[in-house]
């Protein structure tokens, strides 16, 4: 068997589907029905996408309710539990924040800024019954950015699955779901990013299944006055989180490793004790760059 490598952009990042197979030609087929797949759910959910179903329930907001399909109303389903489970931290009603923080420019918004996107932000006022979702406030919004690169990962590595693919691996934008190990048996090293050195490494991980994500305070942030602020916001302050430079979790699939991670940030000093508490393997770095870690289960 050889190794295929298929690059392409998606999500507004770098992607790689990875393949062994004997035939180029079918790594390639696979590999475009996967790209598809995430293509699709990139159009279907993006909020930058006019007609999508996340735009179509944005607009609606205080109007009527918006009729959901199967596939959106198990992510808000999803997001529902993320919320419950995170003392309400991950909460996809924050995304207005992006609004008044531009990570492109080190600019900090004054209190009565962040005050008033703040009250747009409660997940538990949004009304939900019967594949029907309505935001009650005019101006509040759904976003399924922090977990929807990591579902596109585990839906495209089922895409691929359905043609008998064993050996191969999802990489979109460092989010990673493992089809299954080398065609040797041996697994994929996953490189973990130094976050403040990008061509270094801090760890390689060993996979020969399930899922590796990533979230950090490196990937969209500025400095100003000798202090970092990145782009995963406290929904009750509209602050940045500060505790932790970057945190990996391996998890059974993509969606949940991502959600561990970004939750494990939005926890700061309770990270630990967080990620303690899920059973899985993780790998954090903190400000003082000291590593913890857990790795009691081979992945």
């Amino acid at each position: 068997m050889q190794i295929h490598k298929i690059p392409f952009n998606a999500m507004a990042c770098g992607c790689e589907i990875v393949l062994a197979t004997d035939s180029e030609q079918q790594a390639m087929r696979v590999a475009k029905a996967a790209v598809e797949e995430v293509f699709r759910i990139q159009k279907k959910f993006s909020r930058y996408t006019h007609d999508s179903i996340v735009s179509r329930i944005n607009a609606a907001a205080s109007q009527a309710p918006v009729v959901c399909d199967d596939e959106t109303w198990s992510l808000l389903e999803f997001a529902d539990n993320l919320y419950r489970n995170s003392d309400q931290l991950f909460d996809i009603t924050a995304g207005v924040l992006r609004k008044i923080w531009n990570f492109q420019e080190p600019h900090i918004p004054d209190e009565y800024q962040l005050a008033e996107a703040c009250k747009l932000i409660d997940w538990s006022v949004v009304e939900r019954s019967d594949h029907q979702i309505r935001l009650p406030r005019q101006g509040m919004e759904i976003d399924f950015g922090g977990f929807g690169k990591e579902y596109a990962a585990d839906r495209a590595a089922d895409v691929v699955s359905t043609y008998g693919m064993q050996h191969g691996y999802i990489n979109l934008g460092g989010d990673i779901r493992v089809l299954g190990p080398k065609p040797d048996n041996s697994p994929w090293m996953i490189g973990i990013q130094n976050p403040r050195k990008k061509n270094q490494l801090i760890a390689s991980i060993p996979l020969t299944q399930g899922a590796l994500a990533t979230s950090g305070d490196y990937e969209r942030f500025f400095e100003l006055d000798g202090r970092r602020y990145c782009h995963i916001l406290n929904p009750f302050t509209g602050q940045p989180v500060h505790q932790w430079r970057t945190v990996s979790v391996i998890a059974p699939l993509a969606t949940l490793a991502g959600s561990c991670t970004t939750i494990a940030m939005l926890k700061q000093q309770d990270a630990l004790r967080y990620l303690d508490d899920t059973g899985l393997n993780y790998l954090a770095m903190d400000q003082h760059e000291q590593i913890h870690m857990r790795q009691t289960q081979v992945a």
